[in-house]
């Protein structure tokens, strides 16, 4: 046959490489279309939990600079994530600052209000509250918010009222809600609960100033664990009834 009647050879389709994937399906090295990338922030990877991890990130920054130094520029860095993106979520620093108070506290004293309600005596109620204030005393950072707001409350009044409301109070009326039961039931003597609901926070209070302004000085390992713990055992003998404080040894001891 004549090479130039020859017919012209179709190309032959390209082969996939080995370690190419077909064009349908991705690299195994590549994230497939419904993934993140590993690269992305984790904030994009994460939306529904990026008000919790702004909260948790402004912490920080109010632990490290105080309420009067922070800028909303600056907890947005901390948060991976623009300026614009926070206010989508926050209108001011008043407004975080109260967000992330509500997260890191306020939950927990809602939680403890709960539990002390289901308590079968008051003894074991009081007992439950103790242990939450030794959890807050002793985590670095949410210890650091009563602090925080004690220094900062006299050129911004309007975070102490706020505290005072969602923190304190609520507190206080548990205690003293608490104390009553017990007198109530013959487990406590006759006290002034409201003023006796006061001293159950007083070592609470020392315990955190303590840690975030003397500790780092004093040469002595401050405890505030310890602290709260002898707390409960003077506490107790004091509000015990004759009667019950016998009992309430034994049952320490068992």
């Amino acid at each position: 046959m004549n090479p130039a009647t020859r017919p012209a050879r179709k190309p032959k389709a390209a082969q996939p490489d080995s370690d190419q994937a077909p064009a349908d399906q991705p690299r195994p090295d590549q994230p497939r279309p419904d993934q993140p990338r590993p690269d992305q922030p984790k904030w994009r990877r994460r939306a529904a939990d990026r008000p919790g991890e702004i909260l948790d990130a402004a912490l920080n920054v109010f632990i490290a600079k105080g309420f009067a130094a922070t800028r909303l520029d600056d907890v947005a860095a901390a948060a991976g994530i623009s300026k614009g993106l926070l206010y989508r979520y926050f209108d001011n620093k008043a407004e975080l600052f109260k967000a992330m108070v509500r997260q890191m506290l306020v939950s927990t004293l809602r939680n403890a209000a709960d539990q002390v309600k289901r308590s079968a005596t008051a003894t074991e109620a009081l007992d439950f509250f103790l242990e939450q204030m030794k959890l807050v005393a002793g985590d670095a950072r949410r210890s650091a918010i009563p602090k925080l707001v004690i220094s900062e409350s006299g050129n911004f009044p309007e975070i102490a009222v706020f505290y005072l409301a969602e923190v304190i109070n609520p507190a206080l009326q548990q205690l003293t809600a608490l104390i009553r039961r017990g007198i109530a039931d013959g487990e406590f003597r006759r006290v002034d609960p409201a003023a006796t609901a006061r001293l159950l926070i007083a070592p609470f209070l020392l315990a955190v100033i303590w840690r975030h302004t003397f500790a780092r000085h004093d040469v002595a390992t401050f405890d505030p664990d310890a602290l709260i713990s002898q707390h409960r055992e003077v506490l107790l003998h004091g509000l015990a009834e004759p009667a019950h404080g016998a009992d309430a040894r034994r049952g320490r001891r068992s």
